[in-house]
């Protein structure tokens, strides 16, 4: 694997609360323009490493670089600039904002202009045009007057995704995507992914291994903090120890 391949890496990560490691010595590497999954059973610290990745959450030890640049304790926000989003960061915060004007403020936030809302006319009018290209994107043209609150639950999950896209990450990170959604939304979002992954790197969390099965180029199985295997989804399924943690859990 060509060193110039890998564009997120971490190296020994490790998050303590209080006398309990959440997460330990996690050695993580995203190939770029791949679908990287990182899952697990419930209660796995994947949700503490992603956090760690993004650095909602400070790690106790270890190193995670981007692009080769060392990122350990650089802000949400210096880390979203460098061009690692994660969809929720940004996702619709404004619930009584259309569709399209909810996509038109993250394009707005990219640009810095956010609380300029005297600009003129013609800019906004620039902004909506690419709006309305990125609603298309995500299929949601035919909601894109629709205010956020009404839009059905994975409706949002995919407005979400527009408004992360709207930053123009090199990489995005997507926390349990598929969460609470019916098997049409979960075909329907899983698709966009595959979409969107087409010329940028995905890292998504996820509980379902079935969900990921298709998706993803590599999965990394986390256990009690700590990877348990890795590799395509025929080699992890396959891994007894994977199997064994995923036992009594619903997803095997």
């Amino acid at each position: 694997m060509a060193e110039k391949q890998i564009i997120l890496e971490a190296q020994g990560l490790t998050k303590e609360f209080k006398g309990f490691v959440a997460v330990k010595d996690v050695n993580l590497r995203v190939q770029r323009h791949t679908i990287h999954a990182l899952i697990g059973p419930n209660g796995a610290g994947k949700t503490t490493c992603f956090n760690l990745l993004t650095h909602f959450l400070t790690p106790t030890a270890g190193r995670i670089s981007f692009n080769g640049r060392n990122i350990t304790g650089s802000s949400p926000a210096a880390i979203a600039r460098m061009g690692l989003a994660r969809s929720f960061q940004i996702s619709a915060v404004f619930p009584h904002l259309s569709v399209r004007e909810n996509v038109r403020v993250a394009l707005q936030r990219r640009l810095g202009i956010s609380f300029h809302f005297w600009r003129s006319e013609r800019v906004l009018e620039k902004l909506d045009a690419r709006a309305l290209e990125l609603v298309e994107a995500v299929g949601l043209t035919a909601f894109a007057e629709q205010q956020a609150v009404d839009l059905p639950y994975g409706r949002k999950r995919a407005l979400e995704i527009a408004t992360t896209l709207a930053l123009e990450p090199e990489m995005m990170l997507l926390d349990e995507p598929m969460a609470g959604l019916g098997q049409e939304d979960i075909k329907r979002i899983a698709a966009l992914i595959r979409t969107v992954a087409k010329n940028r790197t995905v890292l998504m969390v996820e509980h379902n291994m079935s969900v990921v099965a298709d998706l993803s180029d590599t999965i990394t199985v986390l256990a009690r903090g700590e990877v348990l295997a890795e590799g395509p989804y025929e080699t992890v399924s396959k891994n007894p120890a994977v199997v064994e943690a995923y036992v009594g859990t619903g997803h095997g």
